[in-house]
């Protein structure tokens, strides 16, 4: 069978964005938007995935599920991406931290809808990997450092939004402290193992006022 060429790739990119489509329409009640923004929706369109899965996985790239990328973790999938991603209500202006870098995808992502990323990966190969493939595709407005995630990036916070992309059984104090005071968005899965939510958090002052969204289930935040 000859290989995929980037026109394959691309009308096979078209059909994960319109599966999104439908399951944000189905499941418009529980999670409050019937569709992802034109600006979340342009940039599915436009990264490829298939450039942050491992290579023997990249004909799969654009199902909508997760995939393995090594050291027990997944990419996330695409609908969650989308799903988490619009939720943040990004502006073009924003500042964001990511917790959770993977190979870049859901990077990628944030990079095409927001002047500036800041990603915590605390896997060190993961970490080489993504900021590699990132500056190939230039995407020169994102910073990937090593560590751990749940202590944020304070020097360079606060921020405009805050994606976790590994849950936590409760919100780490560090991150709520790094969300800009007034309208500062974070989503993240919450709770324990088999029983985790997806929420969304928007803080006021000293409060943060949080909505669950639906059931998931993510790999675990891992401190060091």
């Amino acid at each position: 069978m000859k290989p995929l060429t980037e026109a394959h790739l691309a009308i096979l990119r078209r059909h994960m964005v319109e599966v999104i489509d439908i399951e944000f329409d189905l499941l418009r009640d529980e999670i409050g938007r019937p569709a992802p923004s034109p600006r979340v929706r342009d940039a599915l369109l436009a990264v490829p995935r298939h450039l942050f899965v491992p290579s023997q996985f990249a004909a799969l790239a654009y199902q909508d599920s997760p995939l393995p990328i090594g050291f027990d973790k997944t990419i996330s999938q695409p609908f969650i991406v989308a799903l988490m991603t619009d939720l943040l209500d990004l502006e073009p202006g924003d500042s964001v931290l990511e917790i959770g870098t993977g190979l870049g995808y859901q990077t990628a992502i944030l990079a095409r809808l927001v002047a500036r990323v800041w990603s915590v990966e605390v896997v060190e190969e993961f970490a080489g990997i993504a900021d590699a493939r990132l500056v190939e595709l230039g995407h020169d407005n994102v910073a990937i450092r090593i560590g751990d995630g749940s202590r944020g990036w304070a020097e360079v916070g606060p921020f405009d939004a805050i994606l976790v992309c590994a849950a936590a059984k409760t919100l780490p104090e560090a991150l709520v402290a790094q969300l800009d005071p007034e309208g500062g968005r974070l989503v993240m899965p919450l709770g324990e193992p088999g029983a985790q939510r997806l929420v969304r958090g928007v803080r006021n002052g000293e409060e943060l006022t949080l909505r669950e969204v639906m059931a998931v289930q993510f790999t675990e935040l891992e401190t060091v």
